[in-house]
């Protein structure tokens, strides 16, 4: 290998913005049932990306404690898993262990069929929504890339490649700003702040989600300001969305939450999960997370009529990866260890940042929710014709794609006035 020195700034799916339209007809109010995921690639990899979600979920909120969280688990994953296509040795095993794969159960080629029919799957086109991911290497221009990678890296995860010139650093961070803009339509802007005259190439993963409630909420019912119950004591005024509709809703007995499910049109679903009341209730509700708690909670919620009042919000989360990451696991890719000799022969690459923004946006037009669960849920007694949920206080979201069972987006709304 030569003795040039090159950094990876990799933004693993810092774009993943939400923008819910409202339903102007709210007809076919039973949510569509998920096609059957038997034989499909992407179902496969889909149990290991839940466990990476809720560990990812669990270390961000351990390091911002009080703030809102918001991350695209899928988009992170499947940026790392392109990654790792040109890593080598333990960074490689790192990766993809810390992905939470079982490497001598599960092959590597059989993860990345898993990803590749992942990415169609969500890219499908719908005439209830609009669900786009992508990614994208802006490459160094004198760097000599393995073709291997690059033919694997367009084939598997459909990338995109620019060559650009990080010699001019003001120009490459404009360019790759305006492409990250332009791909989320406007909601994610400036995400690269500064790039190192050493970064050899930048891997940009983005997902972009609009679609439209079955059960849409009305302007005219919105409270204008309603009382939110912050944390850590006090309250902000924000608008109260409400509505009186049939939902799948339960308790979960064991961890004293009530979780909620609203569906969009186009085959998304979203969860709400509002920890009992008390303190340690919201830290003991995140860290029973896991993937077998969510599938339980999706087979045990049964439909009520419930009046449930959600707030109206706008959220955003940046976070610096580099810093979590290593801290579950992948350690050499982010240090002098790094072997990513699977993407050039010609130069020493080792990930220098892997920075990921998310936006959402929730207002009468839609709205997303988080939650899973290893205990069985029950209905509350059908002798009240129409329970009252209220999320005026600190609560999780989730909002997940059913046809391939993934997480697009997971996090925290402590306080939904804060951007």
């Amino acid at each position: 290998m030569g003795s040039c020195f090159y950094r990876v700034l990799l933004l693993a799916g810092f774009c993943a913005p939400i923008f819910c339209m409202w339903a102007s007809n709210p007809r076919n109010r039973e949510s569509p049932q998920p096609p059957s995921t038997k034989g499909n690639p992407a179902f496969q990899v889909s149990p290991s990306n839940t466990k990476f979600a809720f560990f990812l979920y669990q270390r961000l909120a351990q390091e911002s404690p009080g703030q809102n969280v918001l991350f695209s688990p899928v988009s992170i994953s499947t940026s790392l898993a392109m990654l790792s296509l040109g890593a080598r040795s333990a960074t490689k095993t790192q990766i993809l262990r810390s992905l939470g794969f079982n490497l001598t159960h599960v092959p590597e080629s059989t993860i990345h069929l898993g990803f590749e029919q992942l990415v169609r799957s969500l890219n499908v086109c719908h005439k209830d929504r609009d669900l786009r991911t992508g990614s994208v290497l802006f490459i160094r221009k004198e760097l000599q890339l393995q073709a291997t990678f690059l033919d694997r890296a367009k084939r598997l995860y459909g990338t995109k490649v620019f060559s650009e010139d990080f010699s001019n650093t003001v120009t490459a961070q404009a360019r790759i700003n305006s492409y990250v803009e332009k791909e989320t339509r406007g909601k994610v802007v400036d995400v690269i702040q500064e790039l190192d005259s050493q970064t050899a190439m930048v891997l940009v993963n983005h997902i972009f989600f609009k679609a439209n409630w079955t059960q849409p909420f009305s302007t005219a019912n919105t409270n204008k300001s309603f009382p939110f119950l912050l944390s850590k004591g006090g309250t902000v005024r924000v608008p109260m969305m409400h509505q009186t509709e049939l939902f799948a809703f339960g308790v979960d007995r064991e961890l004293g939450c009530i979780v909620l499910q609203m569906d969009y049109r186009g085959d998304a679903v979203a969860f709400f999960v509002l920890p009992g009341k008390g303190r340690g209730k919201m830290w003991q509700l995140e860290k029973s997370l896991s993937a077998r708690r969510l599938r339980k909670w999706s087979l045990s919620l049964q439909k009520r009529w419930i009046k449930v009042f959600i707030p109206k919000f706008s959220i955003s989360a940046s976070y610096n990866l580099e810093t979590i990451l290593p801290k579950m696991g992948i350690r050499d890719a982010f240090n002098a260890n790094a072997d990513f000799s699977g993407i050039t022969k010609t130069h020493f690459l080792q990930v220098s940042k892997a920075a990921h923004k998310a936006v959402l946006d929730v207002s009468e037009e839609g709205t997303e929710a988080a939650a899973a669960t290893t205990t069985k849920l029950i209905v509350r007694s059908r002798d009240n014709p129409s329970s009252i949920i209220s999320f005026n206080q600190p609560f999780l979201i989730l909002l997940l794609e059913k046809s391939t069972k993934s997480i697009l987006f997971l996090g925290k709304v402590e306080n939904p006035q804060k951007m």
